[in-house]
């Protein structure tokens, strides 16, 4: 979410499933379609099967998407900004990008600020003793109206720092770090190399094979880099295209599930913010060219007001700043590494956990048992018992020295209740109620519906600090404690309040007070004509629900926002308005008016030089090769893991990023980080496709089909260590282990790093001590670091350092 938002202005999947289908090359990194998305993988087939597309797989482990692709790249596991890096080079240095798509629809020739600077692994603007950049620091050169200076040609342009920059990424660099061979890799950058024709169009898929690092943003922002260079994005084909994890991954994010937004992507107030003015001055994006829309930062102030009225009615009014003093505004980070870094410092009394288990889910198991032991309550809603309810059980727990009062709710799965998905590519449908629920169980939102209530009830009789914010939040439903998810789709859609009328489109939103909206990007998803997410216009009748031919099927549920299939789509056409490619249109300027998908840009203003620009979200109006809106460096460059078998060739005394946190050593707590003397072979986590992570350990079937724990181990690796499938093995890192059986297999070898030869060990997660079948150390995660990623603080579950041994 942070590298696309940072790059485009939206953090989502640009294009969709379907659409893969059109496209020339595919790339996918960090993922493994095939068995992870197998529904969704159907359209990588068609393209290669229709159209004949090349799938090139780049991943640590050879896999069932690796045995359909022309070409597997082995790569090893946490390099692929080395990887991208490489082909961006290879696309500068032959002059083989778009180069009309290029001027006109990115910021490559924008001139950065006297002062930037890259050197010896570090950019400009690092404060030592906090750990952190001043992003501020890059910045464009302003005129006296506040916009970019425009010289393509300046030495501080942004393509000419770009072209340096990664002018050390040369094929034998790339080698040397990734481990993929030279030849290989200059096959690869001649295939890519073409997609920078009109003519073709390349897309990139990924997982959180790329995202579960400390440079996971820059990982993500790297390919996304170089698709703006190809001119790629915003096109039929072609995109940055994140697999989400699961049914609904993609609608938890766009409703707020990350602490640090509001619904629709608002930022979250921070301290000091005692006004909507001082919130939006550093918040809203500002504009930074003469003709770029802004759109996102010209309206802010309508979602935000529009949230408010939805949250507090009557209560959010002009004269009190539409209770925005009733938001809560946190002054440190709180994502949930975080909050189990707090529960270890003693800070943290109690927590509920709800979807998730966080024993399971780790990272350093271990060490968030000891987090649940800090607490003096843990709240668990969960249609089973998992390893967070039962943590107090967990293999060398003292159940006598566990204080934690431990509550567990039963609560329904998502097949006993109807309700929306949202998926990968932002299509959000309706789907029905197949079971009843089964003994006490309730809904998720009936029992936090419940809990409110209560709270609220204690407030009226006890009174308590500042009690405005819960007293007067709205619910606004037949049965406060048990609203209707029907009725909950209404409140996120919003409505006019002077005519109390649901509202077609965001476009009508207003900030004095007057809309109500729960989540702006799905205003229009249920109008007054009804619940949009439940149509089903398909493939029954192609000619006539597919008008364009294109597969964006517009009656097919509904697309945030607006019903737009493809983001960025008016980048499909040149500046005149004409498809890149006639044969793969996005949109068209014809007659008047845009046709094709519904326009990522104002429906009515036609094109031409003197027209916006066609990136929306941004304050340049175009797509950013440069960016200051992520916390590890405007360019991505590529960093060790933070345990990791080698210094990084590039700087070795800069080996790892410089803005990883460190939970641990922030804490005064002693390292729990290996060395390559110690822990001397490459680990990373995946999923199975007979499993949903870990509560289809309760479902005998799937059970049956993956009974056991395991880890793969390349078949090198396991002659030196006299392992032969079916032996119980010890995988062991600095903060735990496993014990479990190994699978000994060609699908993972051996690749030269930097000179040496490095075995990378696969260890698929889904096991624990709760289930059908359990085992005594089958938490994969006991041996993942505590350790997050400087933007978002993701955990790098994907990359660090083990030992082995038969047992």
């Amino acid at each position: 979410m942070v590298s696309l938002a940072a790059t485009f202005g939206r953090g989502a999947m640009t294009n969709h499933w379907r659409d893969i289908r059109h496209a020339d090359l595919i790339l996918v990194n960090g993922a493994n379609p095939a068995e992870a998305h197998p529904v969704g993988f159907r359209w990588l087939m068609r393209a290669k099967l229709d159209r004949g597309a090349k799938i090139i797989h780049a991943d640590p482990r050879f896999t069932r998407t690796s045995a359909v692709a022309d070409t597997y790249v082995r790569i090893r596991t946490g390099t692929d900004v080395a990887y991208f890096g490489g082909l961006i080079n290879h696309v500068l240095s032959n002059r083989l990008y778009h180069d009309d798509y290029v001027r006109w629809a990115t910021n490559a020739g924008f001139v950065v600020k006297e002062g930037y600077a890259f050197q010896d692994g570090m950019f400009n603007g690092f404060d030592r003793e906090q750990g952190v950049y001043n992003t501020k620091l890059w910045a464009y050169e302003t005129d006296q109206d506040g916009h970019a200076r425009i010289d393509p040609d300046h030495p501080r342009s942004v393509l000419n720092l770009m072209a340096a920059h990664y002018r050390r990424y040369d094929a034998d660099t790339v080698s040397r770090i990734t481990g993929i061979p030279r030849e290989q890799f200059m096959q690869v950058a001649g295939l890519v190399g073409e997609m920078g024709r009109p003519d073709k169009v390349m897309t990139i898929v990924y997982a959180v094979g790329l995202t579960h690092h400390t440079t996971g943003v820059q990982l993500i922002r790297s390919g996304a880099i170089l698709q703006l260079l190809l001119g790629n994005m915003g096109r039929p084909g072609g995109g940055m295209n994140a697999e989400r994890g699961h049914a609904n991954i993609q609608g938890n994010t766009d409703h707020a599930i990350s602490w640090d937004i509001l619904p629709g992507y608002l930022r979250i107030p921070a301290p000091g913010q005692k006004d909507i003015k001082a919130y939006l001055d550093e918040s809203a994006s500002i504009k930074q060219h003469p003709r770029a829309v802004n759109f996102f930062g010209e309206n802010y102030r309508r979602y935000l007001v529009s949230l408010l009225k939805s949250w507090y009615g009557d209560a959010a009014t002009k004269d009190n700043e539409f209770a925005f003093d009733y938001l809560p505004k946190p002054a440190a980070n709180a994502s949930w590494i975080s909050i189990f870094d707090q529960a270890l410092r003693g800070k943290m009394q109690g927590v509920m956990l709800s979807g998730m288990t966080a024993t399971s889910i780790g990272p350093d198991s271990n060490q968030v048992l000891q987090a649940l032991s800090n607490l003096k309550w843990l709240c668990v809603m969960d249609p089973f018992n998992t390893t967070s309810s039962e943590f107090w059980r967990a293999p060398g727990m003292d159940p006598a020295k566990v204080q934690t009062e431990v509550f567990m709710l039963p609560a329904t799965h998502w097949i006993e209740k109807d309700g929306s998905f949202t998926n990968s590519g932002r299509w959000a449908q309706w789907k029905e109620q197949v079971l009843p629920p089964e003994g006490e169980a309730r809904h998720d939102h009936w029992i936090l519906a419940e809990l409110f209530l209560r709270v609220r009830e204690l407030y009226q009789t006890q009174g308590g600090r500042f009690p405005d914010p819960v007293l007067k939040l709205t619910m606004p439903y037949r049965n406060p404690r048990k609203p209707e998810l029907d009725e909950i789709a209404q409140e996120i859609n919003g409505r006019d309040l002077r005519t109390g009328k649901r509202l077609a489109t965001f476009v009508d939103l207003n900030d004095d007070g007057t809309t109500a909206a729960g989540d702006w990007i799905y205003t229009g998803h249920y109008p007054e004509e009804g619940n949009l997410t439940k149509r089903r216009d398909g493939v029954q009748d192609p000619g006539r629900n597919d008008p364009s031919g294109m597969g964006f099927y517009p009656n097919w549920a509904w697309s945030w926002p607006a019903n737009r299939r493809i983001l960025y789509n008016r980048a499909s056409a040149d500046e005149n308005g004409r498809p890149w490619d006639p044969e793969r249109p996005g949109i068209a300027w014809a007659g008047g008016k845009w046709v094709g998908d519904v326009p990522d840009y104002p429906p009515t203003t036609g094109p031409g030089p003197d027209a916006p620009l066609p990136f929306i979200m941004t304050g340049e109006g175009v797509g950013r090769l440069f960016s200051n809106a992520v916390a590890d460096g405007p360019f991505p460059e590529h960093y060790e893991p933070i345990e990791s078998p080698i210094a990084n060739p590039l700087h070795p005394q800069q080996s790892a990023t410089p803005v990883a946190f460190m939970y641990d050593e922030r804490a005064g707590r002693a390292s729990r980080f290996g060395t390559p003397a110690d822990y001397p072979y490459v680990a990373t986590s995946y999923r199975l496709t007979e499993h949903e992570h870990y509560v289809t350990q309760n479902v005998e079937h799937l059970v049956q089909l993956q009974p056991e724990a395991f880890v793969e181990v390349p078949a090198g690796l396991a002659r030196e260590k006299g392992i032969e499938t079916g032996d119980l093995v010890r995988v062991s890192s600095r903060r735990g282990k496993l014990e479990v059986r190994a699978v000994v297999t060609k699908r993972l070898g051996p690749l030269q790093v930097d000179g040496r030869q490095v075995y990378q060990i696969g260890i698929p997660i889904h096991w624990g001590f709760v289930g059908i079948n359990t085992g005594q150390h089958w938490l994969a995660n006991a041996l993942t670091p505590f350790v997050g990623d400087a933007s978002a603080r993701t955990p790098e579950y994907k990359a660090f350092l083990v030992d082995i041994e038969k047992i």
